[in-house]
C-alpha cells in the first residue's frame, strides 16, 4: 500500500486485481445494475489512486478499507440518482438491499432474490459468531485469516464456526427443498 501511495502503477495493478471482483460484487448489490456497479467500482478506485490511498493498517485491512470506500460511493451514487426508486440507506442492509427493484425482471432475478431470502433466513437462525463469521466471508470477502484477525480469535476457531454454520444451513435449506 505505500507504494500505492506513492501512485506506481505496478502496485496500483496488483491492488486492483486484488480488490476489483469483490468490490465489483458488493456495488453491484448496493446499486442493482452492471453499468452502475461498474461506475461506482471505477469512481472508488480512481479516488484511491488520485488521494494517493490513505490507507491506515492500524484502523483494518486493505480489502475492508477498499469496500469502505466501494459502498460510500455505492449510496451516493443512490442519492445521486434521483430516478431511482431505491431506498435511502444509512447502512448496508441486506435486507433492504435485496428489496430493491430490479432494473429487469427475471426469473433468474426471482429465483436469486427467494434463494437470498432463504439463506438470509437460516443465517439469523445461527448463533451470532457462527453468522458472523460466515457474513465477512461470503459478502465481505474476506480471508479465513482475515476473519480471524477482524474478530480477535485463532483461525482455528473461525474455521470450526464456519463449518457449524454452513453445516446448519445446509441443514435448513435441504428441508426447504424436501
Amino acid at each position: 500500500m505505500p507504494l500505492v501511495g506513492k501512485r506506481d502503477p505496478d502496485a496500483f495493478e496488483v491492488f486492483y486485481d486484488r480488490h476489483a471482483g469483490v468490490a465489483y460484487s458488493l456495488a453491484y448489490r448496493i446499486v442493482g445494475s452492471r453499468p452502475a456497479a461498474e461506475e461506482v467500482v471505477q469512481e472508488a478506485f480512481l479516488s484511491i489512486w488520485r488521494s494517493g490511498a490513505r490507507f491506515d493498517p492500524a484502523k483494518g485491512s486493505v480489502r475492508a478499507w477498499t469496500l469502505g470506500i466501494v459502498r460510500n460511493r455505492g449510496i451516493d451514487a443512490l442519492r445521486r440518482d434521483s430516478s431511482s426508486k431505491a431506498p435511502k440507506l444509512s447502512w448496508d442492509d441486506d435486507a433492504i438491499l435485496e428489496a430493491s427493484p430490479a432494473p429487469e425482471r427475471t426469473e433468474e432475478e426471482a429465483l436469486r432474490r427467494s434463494e437470498a431470502a432463504e439463506v438470509r433466513g437460516a443465517l439469523r437462525e445461527l448463533p451470532e459468531e457462527q453468522a458472523k463469521v460466515i457474513q465477512l466471508a461470503f459478502f465481505g470477502g474476506f480471508s479465513h485469516s482475515e476473519i480471524a484477525d477482524m474478530v480477535g480469535e485463532p483461525l482455528g476457531t473461525v474455521k470450526g464456526r464456519m463449518r457449524l454454520g454452513m453445516e446448519k444451513i445446509r441443514a435448513r435449506l435441504a428441508e426447504g427443498f424436501a
